[in-house]
């Protein structure tokens, strides 16, 4: 029956090649159908050309936004590395604050990375509740920031004495893109946390960790020695 469905197709394109009034007849009834729905045919052009329209704009939106919110940030940043949170976070009156650019820049990467800086100054500051609000509005894929902004909330969890939670955005952490370079660090403070929980066995994997899979890390001699403590 397929076949059958096949060969009629094949010969109704062949009859519209070789025979120019069938070929004539076709465009015909086309026109006639065109003419009979022009304005549902002529609305989906329309909505098409919008859609496709409104998608690059918006991408040549959103990326002048982003250069424009990063030429910001540059001094926001230099800000929070002298330690000048107040300036950071708020702006000088010349250029705009990590908070302003995340009101003004919502959509740009530029305001996605200011919840990070936002989070890590809050941090400092001992504003913990907006520390943690900030970090969660904050993700990325690339290797190392997007766990240094779990830890973050780790740390803030351990000053709030939520080690429940602090223990779990430090596995996190150490979860998210392994490597010998910050890993055990994040072991080691999920360990401190299971350890503030009398999760014995949880910490001493942790450590266990560390010590067998990051053996030239230069925390695997502390890891040891905290093993130790907790007994066999």
């Amino acid at each position: 029956m397929a076949d059958k469905k096949k060969n009629n197709t094949t010969e109704h394109h062949n009859e519209l090649l070789e025979n120019p009034e069938a070929l004539a007849d076709q465009l015909t009834k086309t026109e006639e159908f065109l003419e009979r729905n022009k304005t549902i045919v002529l609305a989906i052009l329309a909505i098409f050309v919008v859609g496709v329209a409104g998608y690059f704009g918006f991408k040549y939106y959103k990326s002048s936004q982003n250069d424009k919110a990063q030429n910001e940030m540059f001094q926001a940043v230099y800000y929070f590395e002298s330690d000048s949170l107040d300036l950071a976070l708020n702006g000088d009156g010349n250029r705009l604050g990590f908070l302003d650019i995340i009101d003004e820049y919502s959509i740009t990467n530029a305001a996605n990375l200011s919840h990070y800086y936002v989070g890590a100054a809050y941090l400092k500051q001992g504003k913990f509740d907006d520390a943690i609000s900030h970090l969660k509005e904050f993700s990325a894929d690339d290797l190392l920031i997007q766990a240094r902004a779990y830890s973050l909330i780790g740390d803030a969890y351990m000053e709030k004495g939520e080690f429940d939670s602090a223990a779990s955005y430090f596995q996190k952490a150490a979860d998210y893109k392994p490597n010998k370079y910050f890993t055990p660090e994040y072991l080691m403070k999920a360990a401190l946390a299971y350890e503030k929980l009398n999760q014995v066995d949880d910490a001493k994997e942790s450590y266990n960790k560390i010590i067998d899979k990051y053996w030239d890390s230069n925390l695997v001699q502390t890891a040891k020695k905290y093993k130790a403590r907790l007994g066999a």
